[in-house]
């Protein structure tokens, strides 16, 4: 965790995880047992050390690091149960097995095709499975030439894709996938600031996100696999 998070008590940087914890574990719910879950681009593991700090955490059957290189002694003291290294711009890529869900946070900004990926991840997510994912976000008048710009001064597993809401349902109907909740995830993403401490401010971004998902930010979401 980044010093500035450790110093307030609401850090909205962690916001990315949050997200995917909900997500996951209302899907958790749903199912009515512990779903397999592949992560894609795992880093350090943040997402499954998060998901287990929370109270009760998300029992799964399965969790699958995925990512062309793991840090595979770390990730297993995280907990990961199994390692599965691909990468993701290969066209022959395909997940190691079948899952219930699938979580993409802060991944598709790195590829060139994001759209192509998607559609072999969703390939091995089970019918009426998810794939929950976040990246940032602009509105989408301006989604082209920012593209445009950070493809032209991107450097190594740098940004080069970038995303607006329009394009997030756009993408999931290429992948034959519904988008059930689509949010934004802050007004303002005060970095270690005081106003961090405050649950009202926290509330407000929150707030703030689900009615403006396309403000320059960060947008969170839950794509669905039809049964």
């Amino acid at each position: 965790m980044p010093s500035e998070a450790k110093s307030v008590r609401y850090p909205l940087r962690l916001l990315r995880y949050w997200f995917g914890y909900q997500l996951l574990r209302e899907e958790s719910l749903r199912l009515g047992r512990p779903p397999a879950v592949a992560e894609i681009g795992v880093h350090r593991g943040q997402m499954l050390e998060f998901v287990n700090s929370a109270p009760g955490g998300v029992p799964c059957s399965r969790w699958t690091a995925v990512d062309a290189v793991m840090l595979t002694d770390k990730l297993k003291r995280a907990g990961y149960t199994d390692f599965f290294e691909a990468n993701l711009e290969d066209p022959a890529f395909a997940l190691p097995a079948v899952y219930d869900c699938a979580i993409l946070l802060h991944v598709l900004e790195h590829l060139s095709d994001p759209e192509g990926a998607l559609k072999m991840i969703a390939a091995g997510i089970a019918p009426g499975g998810s794939l929950i994912g976040g990246f940032p976000v602009v509105p989408h008048i301006f989604r082209a030439a920012r593209e445009r710009k950070v493809r032209a001064t991107a450097g190594p597993m740098g940004h080069v894709s970038v995303f607006s809401p329009a394009r997030v349902r756009s993408m999931a109907q290429a992948a034959g996938l519904v988008v059930e909740f689509a949010s934004g995830a802050f007004f303002l993403r005060s970095k270690g600031s005081p106003l961090e401490n405050s649950a009202a401010w926290m509330r407000f971004n929150l707030a703030w996100g689900r009615m403006f998902p396309g403000w320059p930010g960060e947008i969170y979401w839950l794509m669905r696999k039809p049964a």
